[in-house]
């Protein structure tokens, strides 16, 4: 008994002694800290209120997480509200997507639409699969066809880690729909999924680059001998910094994402703000010819819309050089799209949105005649049906996606992509935090989303009436103007009648050239 008093006593002194070194140390550093706040001349706060004023940086940081979770209503977040991640993640998890006692959506808010739906709508067995949708058919060697609606847009390896590539491809794969590789070269682990690519050529020529950061066509043909790699696409700008070239901090330039791309480990990559050799209609319509031959394969281009002449010039030049310079697709971007980082003043202020700029262009190339030969991608904020729904209301062929499917992967939108911290893996090349994402297990929730998200399509489809997705037209929607009034969107911004000059009948790929001429 005698020791165990003596081991509690020796224990309480020993424990006493600790508390004590503690509350020096403690009294030690808030001291340093005093010293050095009221010293310090860069930050007012501190100077004026030491040691107390340094919790404003840390509830600043916080603040983003708690009105995430508990401050913002269900429609008040930004750039996603909580309304839309909840759907995705219910999508990506096939768990019930339904709500209950009404929509918290907004219903009378000006330039918002709904659809009309139909006395009788389409019934089950009446609805058919969405229609195949050949790129590429009268100008490529080797055409695209796919009767995929939703895809995967253009996230690099690089910006994302190795297990999300992995998950999204996997994924891709099993929902039957294509991936976008991103500016950042063609990886491994876009390959093994066994999915269907789009390669995309940056401004930097990541991945089918020379010693000088030109394009090299032996690269190109070597990206082209892939099976997998069905299309090219050349970026020209991208949603949330349109005029800035992609940025990758060197604390994420590994040394396989610097093989992968071409660049030096551990090294700020920043791609230009332009192509070098695209400075032009002209050179971009050379280029897209240019990769076309080489590669055999479809070509088109991406870009979020400013100048809204670019596509009357762009129509006019095609049908004075012939359809050989045609592009075989043409991917519009919002400005308010965008994934990785950007300066503020661009993701604010530039560009023009997707519910400005679609109609504009498929406006623009169907007055021309050459709808036929251009497919229309929409990009840009479209994770939920009814947004999916509208872009293919207002002409286009192909809707894709990003952070719908960055969701799908468990991004809890933690607005961390650029700074290689992300929690849940996604935008890191820490294995420590990469550990958590299981690529075998996020790649269920991938093809899942894709195909909640095609689901939801058909919903809105059938429900006004069409038989699938790709029937949709600007018939289907109505725009608010105010609480009591709307108008249809085909009155709004009507489909324009092809142009008489430029009504062509093209009976086979040999005649296109000469009768557009």
């Amino acid at each position: 008994m005698e020791f165990l008093w003596s081991v509690a006593t020796v224990s309480i002194h020993w424990a006493a002694l600790i508390f004590v070194g503690l509350c020096f140390v403690l009294m030690v550093t808030l001291v340093v800290m005093y010293w050095v706040d009221t010293h310090q001349t860069t930050h007012t706060i501190r100077r004026n209120y030491p040691i107390v004023g340094r919790f404003r940086y840390l509830f600043e940081h916080l603040g983003e997480f708690f009105r995430q979770y508990f401050f913002a209503m269900d429609r008040e977040e930004r750039p996603f509200d909580r309304a839309e991640r909840s759907w995705a993640y219910r999508a990506a998890k096939k768990v019930d997507a339904t709500i209950a006692f009404g929509s918290t959506r907004s219903l009378d808010t000006s330039g918002d639409i709904y659809f009309l739906n139909c006395a009788f709508p389409t019934l089950a067995e009446d609805a058919v699969q969405p229609k195949e949708i050949c790129i590429g058919e009268r100008t490529a060697k080797q055409p695209y066809r796919t009767r995929s609606v939703v895809n995967i847009s253009g996230m690099s390896f690089g910006a994302l880690s190795k297990p999300a590539v992995q998950a999204l491809s996997r994924g891709a794969r099993k929902a039957g729909i294509w991936m976008n590789t991103g500016e950042g070269g063609l990886s491994p682990y876009h390959l093994e999924g066994g999915c269907d690519l789009v390669f995309q050529i940056g401004t930097a020529k990541y991945g089918v680059r020379d010693a000088h950061g030109h394009l090299s066509d032996d690269r190109l043909k070597v990206i082209a001998a892939h099976d997998q790699v069905r299309m090219f696409e050349i970026k020209m700008s991208q949603g949330a910094k349109p005029g800035k070239g992609g940025m990758l901090p060197g604390a994420k330039v590994t040394e396989e994402i610097a093989h992968t791309r071409g660049i030096p480990v551990g090294q700020d990559s920043i791609s230009p703000n332009g192509h070098t050799d695209i400075r032009s209609i002209d050179d971009l319509l050379v280029m897209v010819r240019h990769v076309r031959q080489l590669t055999g394969k479809p070509v088109g281009f991406k870009m979020v819309v400013g100048d809204v002449g670019f596509f009357d010039q762009m129509c006019q030049l095609i049908h004075q050089k012939g359809m050989d310079y045609c592009p075989d697709f043409v991917t519009i971007d919002s400005s308010d799209g965008g994934t990785g980082a950007a300066p503020q003043s661009l993701m604010d202020y530039v560009g023009m949105q997707l519910r400005e700029s679609l109609p504009l262009v498929v406006n623009t190339i169907t007055s021309y005649g050459l709808r036929p030969y251009i497919k229309v991608i929409a990009s840009g904020k479209l994770i939920v049906p009814g947004k999916a729904a509208w872009a293919l209301s207002a002409g286009a062929d192909f809707v894709v996606s990003a952070r719908g499917f960055l969701f799908s992967l468990g991004c809890i939108q933690a607005l961390q992509c650029n700074k290689n911290t992300c929690p849940t893996g996604i935008t890191t090349h820490n294995p420590e935090l990469q550990k958590g994402l299981v690529a075998s297990e996020k790649s269920e929730r991938v093809a899942n989303y894709a195909q909640e998200l095609l689901h939801g399509i058909d919903l809105i489809a059938h429900s006004c009436g069409v038989k699938e997705p790709r029937e949709l037209n600007r018939s289907h929607v109505r725009i608010i103007e105010n609480q009591s009034q709307s108008r249809l969107f085909s009155e709004v911004n009507p489909l324009p009648e092809v142009k008489a000059e430029y009504i062509r009948v093209m009976e086979s790929p040999s005649d296109q050239e000469s009768s557009l001429h």
